[in-house]
């Protein structure tokens, strides 16, 4: 390993491009990046200056000069190349959702451990300073017993039937896009859910248009979740307890505000978010530290909760009626 970890990117996308702006804004080490065709790989490497340009993702997980790859392709081409990348000896950061379902993801998981390396699922949002001071406030008991959460995804997005986020086939819809902010943040706080409901509307792709979500706990606590690609709603979130209440600003899942209010509606805290860049490079930063410590697992997004996660998405998807054509 060298000094200075090495990044490979795992395809050309818009996320894939976000991500490697703020990799380079940090001082981080991109060395390679690695699409479906050199005619695709040429242009994103010359944007960013990367040295090495691959004409497949083979020939990326199999550079030397490579020690970790982020994985920015489709949902359903997820376990696939980090199961290459893995057996080539390479860590892996991969992008949301984790796989298409809870099976994908223990197999990339199981390989990732058998070789001693880092997987990690790219919820960038649990990295985020904001988020890392929300999870203080809750572990201080000033909140006093937790009640509920309730958050929502909710964005206008593209309609065109031919749009990745409306085609089945390419793992879209709102659940695995949008639904899965929520959700995560729901486990981040409450833990796993005791019993889940869940009910949608569909696109006429067969896409899921909208997915809400009722989680209750052990504890008697419930979190609300809405996730839509069809409407654009306040994207707030909140902590609420039965001595006060966090309220997480818009867009609550970007780099944001909160306060804290005790019972009697007083702010008794206040955290204002100032980054650089969009954030992003926080997932980067537990990666790299993972990896330079020796370990493959770390506390904000472990592979254990990411699997529970997944199947947390394989029973909403079975009560809505959604499945993948690759399943």
């Amino acid at each position: 390993m060298a000094a200075t970890t090495r990044w490979g990117i795992l395809g050309t996308g818009w996320i894939a491009d976000l991500f490697v702006k703020d990799l380079l804004l940090t001082g981080h080490a991109v060395t390679a990046v690695g699409s479906r065709s050199q005619a695709s790989a040429d242009p994103f490497a010359a944007r960013f200056g990367i040295p090495r340009a691959h004409a497949s993702y083979e020939s990326l997980a199999a550079d030397p000069e490579v020690d970790l790859i982020y994985v920015a392709t489709p949902h359903p081409m997820h376990a696939a190349n980090a199961k290459m990348a893995l057996a080539a000896g390479k860590h892996v950061l991969i992008e949301k959702p984790f796989t298409l379902n809870a099976a994908e993801a223990e197999e990339v998981v199981a390989l990732a451990q058998a070789n001693r390396l880092v997987a990690l699922e790219a919820m960038w949002t649990r990295f985020l300073p904001h988020m890392v001071n929300v999870r203080k406030v809750v572990a201080s008991g000033v909140l006093g017993e937790l009640r509920s959460v309730i958050a929502d995804h909710t964005q206008d997005l593209p309609d065109d039937p031919a749009h990745r986020l409306n085609a089945l086939e390419l793992g879209g819809g709102a659940l695995l896009d949008l639904g899965i902010y929520p959700i995560s943040f729901a486990w981040d706080i409450l833990g796993e859910p005791q019993s889940i409901q869940a009910t949608a509307t569909f696109k006429t792709t067969g896409a899921d248009a909208e997915v809400a979500t009722l989680f209750k706990y052990g504890s008697g606590a419930i979190a609300l979740t809405l996730s839509a690609s069809d409407t654009a709603g306040p994207n707030r979130a909140t902590v609420i307890g039965t001595e006060g209440r966090i309220e997480i600003d818009r867009v609550w899942y970007e780099p944001t505000s909160f306060r804290v209010y005790d019972s009697k509606n007083r702010v008794i805290q206040e955290f204002k978010s100032a980054i650089v860049g969009r954030g992003m490079h926080f997932e980067a930063d537990e990666t790299e530290r993972l990896i330079l410590a020796g370990m493959i697992a770390g506390d904000i997004m472990p592979p254990s909760e990411t699997i529970a996660i997944m199947r947390t998405l394989d029973i909403i998807r079975s009560q809505i009626g959604l499945k993948y054509p690759s399943e």
